[in-house]
């Protein structure tokens, strides 16, 4: 699987790190429930599909990434900085 970093190219993804949903909210700071808590953390879907991811470019420029990946074929349909969400599409005959 090759990721196209913003930054840096198109790049293997041994050069990143899975970083988990990015769609999934994290409960409110003032929520002390341990059971909350550990759920977030530890408690995942594994869906099949396209879904949005989080990626750090950790063997390059250090960016955190938004990445649509379709878990099931690999293939990556569009990859953003994750703190401005600003989208560039990525050619299928990249990946």
């Amino acid at each position: 699987m090759r990721i196209r970093c913003p930054h840096c190219g198109l790049r293997s993804h041994a050069e990143f790190s899975y970083g988990g949903d990015a769609r999934r909210q994290r409960p409110a700071e003032s929520n002390a429930d341990a059971a909350v808590w550990s759920d977030h953390v530890f408690l995942r879907d594994n869906p099949r599909d396209v879904h949005e991811e989080y990626w750090q470019h950790t063997h390059g420029c250090r960016v955190w990434l938004q990445v649509t990946r379709n878990t099931a074929t690999h293939a990556i349909s569009a990859v953003s900085i994750a703190a401005d969400k600003s989208e560039s599409p990525c050619n299928e005959d990249e990946q």
